[in-house]
């Protein structure tokens, strides 16, 4: 069986890790959909879920993937397209909560990928919720000139929250 997950959609850093897994192998195979994909420009056209395709085409030729196998879908949004693009290539696949060994696996790959961003690594070992929008902007904003390129800017929250004025204060 294989099994597709993802993790970071919902983290103002960096961009989405997808990864599939052959769980009789336990053969793992990730990529991260590039930031720019949710800049305004890539953002608005949804063109990160015709990157999730590529990824998963990728993956399917590194994992030996043919259409006798059968798939399991994380039921979220990102596999929007990719379920359309499954049907049309006569996988056996299901919509699925994913669980588990691969869901444990492509969320420690996002927290790795976003601490090679910089995020920090406390963050993500104290914190019940390190991806928290507001503790990311916070984060974001002490930086503001090279951090501000890590986030997916094509979100509505970003316009509403990541251009707000700052004023800087010193105590003496």
């Amino acid at each position: 069986m294989i099994q597709i997950d993802d993790s970071g959609s919902g983290s103002l850093i960096g961009g989405t890790c997808i990864g599939i897994m052959d769980m009789d192998t336990m053969q793992y195979y990730y990529e991260i959909i590039p930031i720019k994909y949710y800049t305004k420009r890539y953002f608005s056209k949804k063109r990160y879920l015709d990157y999730v395709i590529e990824i998963v085409k990728h993956g399917f030729k590194a994992l030996s993937v043919n259409q006798e196998d059968v798939i399991e879908v994380c039921q979220g949004y990102m596999f929007d397209k990719l379920r359309n693009w499954l049907d049309e290539n006569k996988y056996l696949w299901k919509s699925t909560q994913i669980t588990g060994i691969l869901q444990d696996r492509v969320e420690k790959t996002f927290e790795e990928y976003a601490l090679s961003l910089g995020f920090p690594e406390q963050y993500i070992t104290y914190t019940k919720y390190p991806f928290h929008f507001h503790r990311i902007l916070r984060w974001v904003y002490a930086d503001y000139e090279n951090r501000a390129k890590l986030c997916k800017t094509g979100w509505k929250s970003w316009d509403k929250y990541g251009k707000l004025p700052v004023q800087i204060e010193i105590e003496t």
